[in-house]
């Protein structure tokens, strides 16, 4: 079975946000080297937004390993200058598509007050995957999904209330699980340790996690970590899905923890020799 994980972060300046390591820099070297300490395979890089020069860092780490990395990168939703860089951005080394976290200041409204528009039309006339924060507006979300159904869209983090642990996490669930039923939505179950008021097994969130697989099956629920925030080691990030959900094994296992979140992104794993 090979371990990907859906979500990391590498990092070369900037202030890191939320519960991030506040550290001045996470390099690709020291990913890979806990990457090899846990099991990890592979993982799909997030450029921080913190971090301006954080997509051409990863395009670095992905080109040196291929391998062992792809890309969802980001540019200035509000610049419309960068717009036309939607149609040839997966021809970048590594690109698999885009994302934005919505969460730094001034973006928590770009979903409603008409930045993003054109952006979800363009993505989906370039066949680029969008992944989102969208646990704000899943409703709205819902209607994006539907209006664009050759789009490919991720909800990041189980789409659970961001901050919120334990039950109160997954007040979301009512908007979220109907989600399911468009084919062109997918689920990262990335940072879930980060919403337990427990300690590992975390056994405060094994329902939620149970009704959201459920819902969108093995296909389109890919395990993560976000680890750089996590409260628990990688290798404990690992065995909670691969050890302590007795729900989850053989074959669907092995899509949840890395070839569903391949195939979704097209990502095609190959040593830097070919």
């Amino acid at each position: 079975m090979q371990v990907i994980d859906a979500q990391v972060h590498i990092w070369g300046s900037g202030q890191p946000s939320g519960d991030h390591r506040q550290v001045s820099a996470f390099t690709a070297a020291e990913l890979i080297a806990e990457m090899q300490a846990a099991g990890v395979d592979g993982a799909v890089l997030h450029p921080p937004s913190w971090d301006a020069g954080s997509n051409e860092m990863a395009v670095a780490a992905a080109e040196a390993h291929p391998d062992r990395f792809c890309i969802l990168g980001w540019f200035p939703l509000d610049d419309p200058a960068q717009r036309h860089r939607v149609d040839t951005w997966l021809q970048r080394p590594g690109m698999r598509g885009l994302r934005w976290s919505l969460t730094r200041p001034g973006q928590e409204r770009w979903h409603e007050d008409g930045t993003m528009d054109w952006l979800w039309p363009a993505a989906e006339a370039a066949g680029t995957p969008v992944a989102t924060m969208a646990w704000r507006f899943l409703p709205r979300f819902r209607e994006i999904a539907e209006r664009h159904p050759h789009l490919r869209l991720i909800i990041d983090h189980l789409g659970l209330v961001r901050s919120a642990k334990g039950e109160a996490a997954f007040a979301t669930l009512p908007d979220l699980l109907p989600l399911a039923k468009l084919p062109n939505v997918a689920i990262k179950a990335t940072g879930a340790p980060g919403y337990s008021q427990e300690t590992y097994p975390f056994r405060d969130i094994h329902d939620g996690l149970h009704r959201i697989y459920d819902a969108f099956g093995p296909d389109r629920f890919f395990w993560g970590t976000d680890i750089t925030r996590m409260p628990c080691s990688w290798r404990q990030c690992i065995t909670l899905f691969t050890e302590e959900l007795p729900w989850l094994s053989g074959h669907a296992l092995d899509r949840v923890m890395g070839q569903g979140v391949c195939d979704w992104l097209g990502w095609r794993r190959v040593s830097p020799t070919g």
